[in-house]
């Protein structure tokens, strides 16, 4: 039965309400039933479709998996074979995010370590910044949390 107001779902999850509104948007979660006043009303499974999506988003999913998961989860008579190939991929993206942060520290701290602490003119780490080929590490050329942008 809907009966929860916006604010209070979002409250229940921990979240905006603007962010209920964009999953709204995006499909992740149903359209509510709206009240007389044209307000709109929450029944609790959409407070756990909430939860759901906020744990998946905490664990890096991309919203195309999350909305596959939530759609196997729709479904729970089915073999979770799918399931577990969402997550073997995204713990494969997890595993390449590691390999690139860990680059990209190593490169950080060569470039520290090699700095003598003189003046700019012979900085190291504004002349590895300046010249991405005097950097040892293969951590991207952007680096960092996603894929390298070439």
């Amino acid at each position: 039965m809907a009966g929860q107001t916006i604010g209070r779902i979002a409250a229940a999850a921990d979240c905006k309400v603007q962010t209920v509104r964009y999953y709204e948007s995006i499909g992740l979660l149903p359209e509510p039933v709206r009240s007389p006043g044209n307000q709109r009303l929450y029944g609790a499974a959409t407070v756990e479709r909430l939860r759901f999506i906020r744990h998946a988003r905490a664990l890096a999913f991309p919203i195309d998996a999350i909305r596959d998961l939530l759609s196997l989860a729709d479904r729970p008579d089915q073999p979770c074979d799918a399931v577990d190939s969402i997550a073997r991929t995204q713990l494969l993206e997890v595993e390449q995010r590691i390999d690139r942060l860990t680059a990209l520290k190593t490169e950080l701290e060569r470039m520290i370590a090699q700095c003598s602490g003189g003046h700019i003119a012979n900085c190291r780490v504004i002349e590895s910044l300046g010249d991405h080929d005097l950097c040892v590490t293969d951590h991207g050329e952007e680096g960092g949390l996603g894929p390298p942008q070439r």
